[in-house]
Protein backbone atom coordinates (compact mmCIF):
# COMPACT_ATOMS: atom_id res chain seq x y z
CA UNK A 1 0.00 0.00 0.00
CA UNK A 2 1.77 3.23 -1.07
CA UNK A 3 1.66 5.97 1.43
CA UNK A 4 2.66 9.39 -0.07
CA UNK A 5 2.32 11.61 2.83
CA UNK A 6 1.25 14.40 1.19
CA UNK A 7 -2.71 13.57 0.62
CA UNK A 8 -5.98 13.67 3.25
CA UNK A 9 -5.62 10.03 3.50
CA UNK A 10 -1.82 10.11 4.03
CA UNK A 11 -2.20 12.35 6.69
CA UNK A 12 -5.43 10.92 8.78
CA UNK A 13 -4.17 8.14 10.69
CA UNK A 14 -7.47 6.37 10.49
CA UNK A 15 -6.68 5.70 6.81
CA UNK A 16 -3.91 3.81 5.00
CA UNK A 17 -5.53 3.97 1.22
CA UNK A 18 -3.33 7.16 -0.28
CA UNK A 19 -5.05 9.09 -2.78
CA UNK A 20 -2.82 10.01 -4.84
CA UNK A 21 -1.77 6.59 -5.11
CA UNK A 22 -4.33 5.13 -6.20
CA UNK A 23 -5.59 6.31 -9.67
CA UNK A 24 -3.55 5.00 -12.13
CA UNK A 25 -2.68 1.88 -10.42
CA UNK A 26 -5.74 0.04 -10.51
CA UNK A 27 -5.03 0.29 -14.10
CA UNK A 28 -1.94 -1.60 -13.67
CA UNK A 29 0.28 2.12 -14.92
CA UNK A 30 2.76 4.13 -13.11
CA UNK A 31 1.75 7.46 -12.21
CA UNK A 32 2.30 8.98 -15.13
CA UNK A 33 -0.14 6.78 -17.54
CA UNK A 34 2.64 4.33 -18.33
CA UNK A 35 3.72 0.90 -17.86
CA UNK A 36 7.50 -0.30 -17.22
CA UNK A 37 7.11 -3.65 -18.65
CA UNK A 38 6.96 -4.87 -22.26
CA UNK A 39 6.87 -8.38 -23.70
CA UNK A 40 7.56 -9.23 -27.02
CA UNK A 41 7.36 -5.90 -27.99
CA UNK A 42 3.52 -5.96 -26.11
CA UNK A 43 2.92 -3.58 -23.27
CA UNK A 44 2.51 -5.56 -19.76
CA UNK A 45 0.67 -3.81 -16.70
CA UNK A 46 2.13 -3.30 -13.90
CA UNK A 47 0.07 -5.40 -10.30
CA UNK A 48 -0.67 -3.96 -7.26
CA UNK A 49 2.00 -1.28 -7.43
CA UNK A 50 4.83 -3.91 -7.34
CA UNK A 51 4.96 -6.74 -10.15
CA UNK A 52 7.24 -8.91 -7.79
CA UNK A 53 6.87 -11.92 -10.10
CA UNK A 54 9.71 -10.84 -12.31
CA UNK A 55 13.46 -10.31 -11.73
CA UNK A 56 13.61 -6.82 -11.97
CA UNK A 57 10.51 -4.21 -11.73
CA UNK A 58 10.18 -0.17 -11.48
CA UNK A 59 8.17 1.06 -7.95
CA UNK A 60 6.80 4.27 -7.47
CA UNK A 61 8.73 6.21 -4.40
CA UNK A 62 5.37 5.66 -2.16
CA UNK A 63 5.46 2.23 -2.52
CA UNK A 64 9.43 1.22 -0.69
CA UNK A 65 10.48 1.54 2.41
CA UNK A 66 13.59 0.64 4.05
CA UNK A 67 14.55 -2.12 6.18
CA UNK A 68 17.51 -3.72 8.35
CA UNK A 69 20.17 -5.36 6.32
CA UNK A 70 20.80 -8.11 7.68
CA UNK A 71 17.29 -9.23 7.30
CA UNK A 72 16.72 -12.57 5.59
CA UNK A 73 14.19 -11.69 2.56
CA UNK A 74 13.44 -15.61 2.01
CA UNK A 75 10.73 -15.02 5.17
CA UNK A 76 10.59 -11.44 5.53
CA UNK A 77 8.60 -10.90 2.35
CA UNK A 78 5.21 -12.23 3.84
CA UNK A 79 5.35 -8.73 5.63
CA UNK A 80 4.90 -7.18 1.86
CA UNK A 81 1.42 -8.44 1.90
CA UNK A 82 0.28 -11.68 3.78
CA UNK A 83 1.21 -11.17 7.28
CA UNK A 84 0.79 -7.75 7.70
CA UNK A 85 -2.62 -7.84 6.43
CA UNK A 86 -3.89 -10.51 9.33
CA UNK A 87 -1.38 -8.75 12.04
CA UNK A 88 -2.50 -5.46 11.07
CA UNK A 89 -6.14 -6.35 11.33
CA UNK A 90 -5.69 -7.47 14.91
CA UNK A 91 -3.58 -4.82 16.37
CA UNK A 92 -5.01 -2.14 14.32
CA UNK A 93 -8.71 -2.59 12.71
CA UNK A 94 -10.02 -4.99 15.77
CA UNK A 95 -7.37 -3.60 18.51
CA UNK A 96 -7.81 -6.86 20.60
CA UNK A 97 -7.97 -6.75 24.28
CA UNK A 98 -6.32 -9.07 26.28
CA UNK A 99 -8.26 -12.18 27.23
CA UNK A 100 -10.73 -11.75 24.42
CA UNK A 101 -12.51 -14.57 22.65
CA UNK A 102 -11.44 -14.28 18.69
CA UNK A 103 -12.81 -17.00 16.01
CA UNK A 104 -10.64 -16.81 12.80
CA UNK A 105 -12.70 -18.11 9.19
CA UNK A 106 -9.95 -19.59 7.62
CA UNK A 107 -6.88 -20.66 8.05
CA UNK A 108 -4.53 -20.04 5.23
CA UNK A 109 -1.79 -17.44 4.98
CA UNK A 110 -3.62 -14.21 6.68
CA UNK A 111 -6.20 -16.14 8.71
CA UNK A 112 -2.73 -17.93 10.84
CA UNK A 113 -1.22 -14.35 10.79
CA UNK A 114 -4.55 -13.59 12.53
CA UNK A 115 -4.01 -16.24 15.11
CA UNK A 116 -0.64 -14.95 15.70
CA UNK A 117 -1.44 -11.76 16.59
CA UNK A 118 -4.63 -12.80 18.33
CA UNK A 119 -2.24 -14.88 20.42
CA UNK A 120 0.34 -11.86 20.59
CA UNK A 121 -2.64 -9.73 21.95
CA UNK A 122 -3.04 -11.56 24.88
CA UNK A 123 -6.68 -13.27 23.46
CA UNK A 124 -7.81 -16.30 25.66
CA UNK A 125 -9.10 -18.14 23.15
CA UNK A 126 -8.63 -18.27 20.03
CA UNK A 127 -11.19 -20.23 17.61
CA UNK A 128 -9.54 -21.06 13.88
CA UNK A 129 -12.54 -22.65 11.34
CA UNK A 130 -11.94 -24.05 7.89
CA UNK A 131 -13.27 -27.02 5.93
CA UNK A 132 -9.46 -28.47 5.73
CA UNK A 133 -8.85 -29.91 8.59
CA UNK A 134 -5.07 -30.86 7.78
CA UNK A 135 -4.39 -27.00 8.60
CA UNK A 136 -5.21 -27.46 12.09
CA UNK A 137 -2.20 -29.12 13.57
CA UNK A 138 -0.13 -25.67 12.47
CA UNK A 139 -3.20 -23.28 13.73
CA UNK A 140 -3.02 -24.80 17.23
CA UNK A 141 1.08 -24.97 16.67
CA UNK A 142 0.58 -21.24 16.03
CA UNK A 143 -1.28 -20.28 18.74
CA UNK A 144 -4.83 -21.35 17.85
CA UNK A 145 -6.81 -23.20 21.27
CA UNK A 146 -9.02 -25.21 19.13
CA UNK A 147 -10.49 -25.62 15.90
CA UNK A 148 -13.68 -26.44 13.99
CA UNK A 149 -14.36 -27.96 10.85
CA UNK A 150 -18.09 -26.66 8.99
CA UNK A 151 -19.00 -29.81 7.68
CA UNK A 152 -18.56 -31.80 10.75
CA UNK A 153 -21.64 -29.72 12.95
CA UNK A 154 -24.79 -30.06 12.42
CA UNK A 155 -25.62 -26.70 13.52
CA UNK A 156 -24.69 -23.49 11.88
CA UNK A 157 -21.16 -22.27 12.41
CA UNK A 158 -22.13 -19.36 14.02
CA UNK A 159 -25.20 -20.98 16.18
CA UNK A 160 -22.51 -23.17 17.47
CA UNK A 161 -20.05 -20.74 18.22
CA UNK A 162 -22.56 -18.30 20.14
CA UNK A 163 -23.75 -21.43 22.04
CA UNK A 164 -20.02 -22.56 22.56
CA UNK A 165 -18.87 -18.55 24.00
CA UNK A 166 -22.60 -17.79 26.17
CA UNK A 167 -23.75 -15.03 23.29
CA UNK A 168 -20.90 -15.08 20.64
CA UNK A 169 -16.80 -14.16 20.22
CA UNK A 170 -15.76 -10.35 20.74
CA UNK A 171 -13.90 -10.60 17.47
CA UNK A 172 -14.45 -12.51 14.41
CA UNK A 173 -12.06 -12.39 11.33
CA UNK A 174 -13.41 -13.58 8.06
CA UNK A 175 -10.65 -14.25 6.16
CA UNK A 176 -11.40 -15.94 2.72
CA UNK A 177 -13.75 -13.84 0.61
CA UNK A 178 -16.94 -15.68 0.78
CA UNK A 179 -20.04 -14.33 1.19
CA UNK A 180 -21.46 -16.70 3.14
CA UNK A 181 -18.59 -17.02 5.78
CA UNK A 182 -18.77 -13.28 5.97
CA UNK A 183 -22.54 -13.21 7.00
CA UNK A 184 -21.65 -16.21 9.40
CA UNK A 185 -18.60 -14.11 11.15
CA UNK A 186 -20.82 -11.21 11.86
CA UNK A 187 -23.95 -13.45 13.55
CA UNK A 188 -21.10 -14.97 15.45
CA UNK A 189 -20.09 -11.86 17.41
CA UNK A 190 -21.36 -10.52 20.51
CA UNK A 191 -24.61 -9.69 19.47
CA UNK A 192 -23.93 -6.32 22.07
CA UNK A 193 -20.24 -5.50 21.35
CA UNK A 194 -18.90 -7.97 19.34
CA UNK A 195 -16.87 -6.73 16.14
CA UNK A 196 -16.45 -8.80 12.66
CA UNK A 197 -13.53 -7.82 10.54
CA UNK A 198 -14.02 -8.73 6.83
CA UNK A 199 -10.26 -9.08 5.50
CA UNK A 200 -10.69 -11.49 2.07
CA UNK A 201 -12.08 -10.14 -1.03
CA UNK A 202 -15.29 -11.50 -2.56
CA UNK A 203 -15.76 -11.51 -6.01
CA UNK A 204 -16.87 -8.72 -7.98
CA UNK A 205 -21.16 -7.93 -7.80
CA UNK A 206 -21.35 -9.64 -5.01
CA UNK A 207 -23.61 -8.64 -2.18
CA UNK A 208 -24.29 -9.49 1.45
CA UNK A 209 -27.62 -8.97 3.08
CA UNK A 210 -28.14 -9.22 6.97
CA UNK A 211 -30.78 -8.06 9.35
CA UNK A 212 -30.09 -4.60 10.42
CA UNK A 213 -30.89 -5.38 14.06
CA UNK A 214 -27.55 -7.25 14.10
CA UNK A 215 -25.93 -4.13 14.21
CA UNK A 216 -28.80 -2.09 16.61
CA UNK A 217 -27.63 -3.75 18.87
CA UNK A 218 -24.19 -2.82 18.87
CA UNK A 219 -22.23 -4.93 17.27
CA UNK A 220 -19.44 -3.56 14.83
CA UNK A 221 -18.58 -4.29 11.25
CA UNK A 222 -15.32 -2.97 9.71
CA UNK A 223 -13.00 -3.94 6.73
CA UNK A 224 -9.64 -3.88 6.47
CA UNK A 225 -6.90 -3.31 3.80
CA UNK A 226 -3.10 -4.36 4.36
CA UNK A 227 -3.93 -4.59 8.02
CA UNK A 228 -5.44 -1.02 8.13
CA UNK A 229 -1.56 0.28 8.40
CA UNK A 230 0.53 2.59 6.74
CA UNK A 231 3.18 0.35 5.10
CA UNK A 232 6.42 2.61 4.93
CA UNK A 233 5.70 3.46 8.60
CA UNK A 234 4.84 -0.33 9.90
CA UNK A 235 6.28 -2.65 7.70
CA UNK A 236 10.38 -1.38 9.14
CA UNK A 237 8.76 -2.04 12.45
CA UNK A 238 7.19 -5.62 11.66
CA UNK A 239 10.78 -6.17 10.05
CA UNK A 240 12.65 -5.68 13.07
CA UNK A 241 10.03 -7.15 14.94
CA UNK A 242 10.68 -10.14 13.30
CA UNK A 243 14.36 -9.58 13.60
CA UNK A 244 14.28 -9.68 17.43
CA UNK A 245 12.05 -13.02 17.16
CA UNK A 246 8.91 -11.75 18.37
CA UNK A 247 7.23 -13.81 16.30
CA UNK A 248 8.01 -16.64 13.81
CA UNK A 249 7.04 -16.16 9.74
CA UNK A 250 8.97 -19.25 8.96
CA UNK A 251 6.31 -21.37 9.66
CA UNK A 252 3.83 -19.78 6.98
CA UNK A 253 5.73 -21.13 4.46
CA UNK A 254 4.87 -24.67 2.92
CA UNK A 255 6.67 -24.51 -0.42
CA UNK A 256 9.62 -22.99 -1.95
CA UNK A 257 9.51 -22.61 -5.95
CA UNK A 258 11.81 -21.13 -8.53
CA UNK A 259 10.33 -18.12 -10.40
CA UNK A 260 9.93 -20.41 -13.90
CA UNK A 261 7.23 -22.83 -11.98
CA UNK A 262 5.31 -20.16 -11.18
CA UNK A 263 2.00 -21.50 -12.25
CA UNK A 264 2.45 -24.56 -9.73
CA UNK A 265 2.64 -22.02 -6.84
CA UNK A 266 -0.64 -21.27 -8.05
CA UNK A 267 -2.38 -24.03 -8.61
CA UNK A 268 -1.31 -25.24 -4.80
CA UNK A 269 -2.63 -22.01 -3.73
CA UNK A 270 -6.28 -22.92 -5.40
CA UNK A 271 -6.22 -26.43 -4.61
CA UNK A 272 -5.93 -24.73 -1.01
CA UNK A 273 -2.85 -26.94 -0.78
CA UNK A 274 -0.20 -24.46 0.59
CA UNK A 275 0.13 -21.66 3.01
CA UNK A 276 2.28 -19.12 1.51
CA UNK A 277 4.73 -20.63 -1.67
CA UNK A 278 7.77 -18.37 -1.89
CA UNK A 279 9.53 -17.54 -5.20
CA UNK A 280 13.09 -17.87 -5.13
CA UNK A 281 14.91 -15.88 -8.24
Amino acid sequence: MGQCDQCPSCKNPRSNICFLNQGKSADGLMSDGTTRFTCKGKQIHHFMNTSTFSEYTVVSQFNCTKIDDETPLSSVCLIGCSFTTGYGSVVKTAEVKPGSTCAVFGLGGVGLSVVIACKMAGASRIIGIDIKKDKFEKAKELGATECIAPQDTEKPIAQLLLEQTFGGVDYAFECIGNIETMTSAIYSSNYNYGTTVLIGVSGLSKTITFDPMLLITGRTVKGSVFGGVKGKKFVPQLVSDYNAKKFDLDKLVSHNLPLEKINEGFALMRAGESLRTILTF
